[in-house]
């Protein structure tokens, strides 16, 4: 598992997702996708993450991109997670944790000083192309979806 590097092709994958049915980057490909990855779902800077990017759709659709949040977190969790909260963003369950590595987001994290494996907070925009484009680590959410839009925007 190693970091990916812009300009590289993005790791394919197929994930079940909330609503029904799958998603896979493959079947998007000509459009922008931004995939946020987050730790949990119905926690506080998940929630107010998702709102964002869900607020923004419309905005996202207009600039040919696709947002997808991924998290190890089950359908049945994104779905119960999306109607609590009106979210209208695609949901993708990765519970086997292999798009996370691959996408090298599934780290060692700290914790009151105690040690664990998560998922770092982590936006990946991939162009039309299928190559990365950007790459935001550690993302703080105020403001993130507003930046990845206008990154969509700039592609």
């Amino acid at each position: 598992m190693t970091d990916l590097t812009i300009g590289e092709k993005a790791p394919d994958f197929t994930l079940p997702r909330n609503g029904g049915g799958d998603v896979s980057l493959s079947g998007l490909k000509g459009k922008a996708v931004a995939l946020y990855f987050y730790p949990k779902d119905d926690t506080s800077g998940c929630t107010a993450e998702a709102i964002d990017f869900s607020a923004l759709g419309a905005e996202f659709e207009a600039a040919n991109a696709v947002v997808i949040g991924i998290s190890p977190d089950s359908v049945k969790s994104h779905d119960k997670f999306a109607a609590k909260h009106a979210l209208t963003v695609m949901l993708a369950a990765d519970e086997e944790r292999q798009v996370l590595e691959a996408y090298a987001v599934w780290k060692e994290k700290s914790m009151y000083g105690k040690k664990y494996m998560g998922v770092e907070r982590t936006t990946v925009l991939i162009a039309p192309d299928g190559t990365i484009a950007k790459i935001w680590n550690k993302v703080k959410v105020p403001g993130h979806a507003a930046d990845v839009l206008e990154a969509a925007k700039a592609l």
